[in-house]
């Protein structure tokens, strides 16, 4: 399974939601696709607010503060 992971250089959110995906890989099977929304105006405009944002099978599963155990609830529903 692939998780996509809109960010943006020198945001914290971003870098404490990253290693939180990367703590929940050693557990569940899943690849983490990283997009920079700054190299692009589409991603700029569609998630300029929202960083950094977590996207599962084309829905937005968390966005901003990005919660561990709720993370991890929707990873093992997904993985079923």
């Amino acid at each position: 399974m692939e998780v996509y992971f809109y960010t943006r250089t020198k945001c914290e959110l971003c870098e404490e939601g990253k290693l939180l995906l990367q703590l929940l890989q050693k557990d569940y099977p899943f690849d983490i696709i990283e997009k920079d929304i700054d190299a692009s105006d589409e991603l700029t405009e569609r998630f300029g607010l929202m960083i950094p944002v977590v996207e599962m099978n084309g829905e937005i599963i968390q966005y901003g503060q990005i919660d561990l155990v709720s993370l991890e609830e929707i990873l093992k529903e997904s993985l079923k």
